[in-house]
């Protein structure tokens, strides 16, 4: 990690709780519907604890840049709409049960119930962002959510093959998740009315972040616990998702253990979990897996080295930090 980062080691969620306040009153207001079923999942999902990552990262971004606009606020619920929109239609095509600790959303109420409140939550998500009035947020947005698209489709296309390449797998995870944070820091600078420059290295910045984010994701589902994750270990194994540990493993391992972790790979075997998480271990996978996270987030250090120095620019550093070394 790059000395900048850690001179000074900044409680961010503390400085942007009452940010992150007005964001919650824009979110609750804005998903008021007339339809009682809409209001019930949407309120589900939307206060089941979620880290709300992206739009702290919109909010930081622009109080760097010294924005004092309100537009951040509102720009920020869309984004985490968003997201929550993308969750609920993982969870169904993934037909997960558990996230964040709670039943998810399919679970509770049904698959079709929750795709459509999914749409409703894109749909009132454009809504919000043409009242911004600003044709670049539309723009970022729009790409935004077609990249996501592409994103969760490749993925779909990955599932049960152990032949994909680790480029493969890094395609989907920058489509998936750091397009999403990537748009965020980009908004943060939009709103801010940054030059175009300091538009791009923020949107860069956002991007390894979110890498950074979604390696650790795949890492804690063969080191976490469910009571920490508040979600089933080995999910991504059940689904046939061949992340970054299990290609290292592969590549690292004994062919006869290279043929275990394939054939679990094509047949969603998690009943073999314990010795898969063994050989992840063992082959130092999950070490590697760590490195490229946090290759990520020094990558992501570096490109704002030059913002001008303020509380936001630290918080923004330690956010990068916190991307790799949390446990959750």
């Amino acid at each position: 990690m790059s000395s900048s980062a850690t001179a000074t080691t900044v409680d961010y969620r503390s400085l942007m709780a009452p940010e992150m306040a007005e964001v919650d009153a824009v979110i609750h207001r804005r998903l008021s519907s007339q339809v009682a079923l809409v209001n019930q999942i949407s309120h589900y999902i939307v206060n089941a604890g979620g880290k709300r990552v992206r739009p702290l990262l919109l909010l930081l971004v622009a109080r760097a840049l010294g924005c004092d606009s309100t537009q951040r606020h509102e720009l920020a619920a869309v984004v985490e709409f968003i997201h929550t929109s993308t969750l609920l239609h993982d969870d169904v095509v993934d037909e997960s049960s558990l996230r964040r600790g709670r039943k998810t959303a399919n679970a509770m109420f049904g698959n079709a119930a929750s795709v459509l409140v999914g749409d409703f939550l894109y749909s009132r998500s454009f809504q919000m962002m043409v009242s911004t009035g600003r044709y670049k947020v539309m723009e970022v947005l729009a790409d935004a959510t077609n990249v996501i698209a592409e994103g969760e489709v490749l993925q779909l296309m990955n599932m049960h093959d152990p032949d994909i390449t680790v480029d493969d797998y890094m395609r989907v995870i920058e489509y998936k998740t750091g397009k999403l944070f990537e748009a965020s820091a980009r908004l943060g600078a939009v709103v801010a009315d940054a030059p175009a420059d300091i538009e791009d290295t923020c949107a860069a910045f956002g991007r390894a972040v979110g890498s950074a984010f979604q390696l650790i994701d795949d890492l804690l589902d063969y080191e976490g616990s469910t009571a920490e994750l508040g979600k089933n270990i080995g999910d991504d194994l059940r689904e046939g998702k061949p992340t970054l540990p299990l290609l290292l493993a592969m590549q690292r391992g004994t062919p006869e253990q290279r043929d275990m972790i394939r054939h679990a790979i094509e047949h969603g075997e998690v009943e073999r979990m314990p010795e898969i998480v063994e050989v992840v271990r063992a082959t130092g996978a999950l070490d590697a897996t760590r490195e490229a996270a946090e290759a990520q987030a020094a990558h992501a250090q570096q490109l704002i080295a030059s913002l001008p120095e303020s509380i936001y620019k630290d918080s923004l550093l330690q956010l990068s930090i916190h991307s790799v070394r949390r446990s959750t």
